[in-house]
C-alpha cells in the first residue's frame, strides 16, 4: 500500500475499530445488568450503577485517545459514537413507552460532544509538544 494512501485507510478503518471496542465495552460494563433496583420507599432506580457507568467512560478513553493522538480524529469521534448509539439502541429498544429514544438520542449528542472535546484536547496537547523545539545545551 503506498504511503500516501495509507494513512486515509487507516483514517477509515479506524471507525469500526473504535465503534466495535464502545458495544464491547457496553457489553462488559452495562449489558449484564438488567434489573432496576426498587427502594424502601417504592421508588425504582437502574438498572444501572453510577460505578458501571464510570468504568465504561474510564475505559473507552483508551481508545479514544489513541486513535486522537495518531490524528485519527474521524475515528475517535464518530467510533465510540456509533458504537454507544447502537449499544444503546439494542439495549434499550424493547422499552415500551418509546422513551428508550429520547436516552439513545442524548447518548448519540453526550458522546459526540465528549469525543470532540476529547480529541480537541489531544490534538492541542500533542501538536504543542511537537512544535516545541529540543532544548540545547550552552556552555557558559
Amino acid at each position: 500500500m503506498s504511503q500516501g494512501l495509507r494513512k486515509p485507510v487507516l483514517q477509515l478503518l479506524s471507525i469500526p475499530a473504535t465503534a466495535g471496542v464502545s458495544i464491547a465495552m457496553w457489553a462488559a460494563w452495562l449489558g449484564w445488568d438488567q434489573q432496576r433496583d426498587v427502594q424502601p420507599d417504592g421508588t425504582m432506580t437502574g438498572p444501572y450503577e453510577a460505578w458501571q457507568v464510570i468504568g465504561l467512560v474510564l475505559t473507552l478513553l483508551v481508545p479514544v485517545c489513541w486513535a486522537a493522538s495518531r490524528r485519527y480524529f474521524v475515528g475517535a469521534v464518530l467510533g465510540p459514537t456509533a458504537g454507544l448509539t447502537t449499544a444503546a439502541f439494542y439495549d434499550w429498544s424493547d422499552d415500551t413507552s418509546g422513551l428508550f429514544a429520547v436516552g439513545v438520542g442524548l447518548i448519540m449528542m453526550g458522546t459526540l460532544a465528549a469525543t470532540a472535546v476529547l480529541s480537541a484536547v489531544i490534538a492541542t496537547a500533542t501538536d504543542h509538544r511537537q512544535r516545541q523545539p529540543a532544548a540545547h545545551y550552552r556552555p557558559s
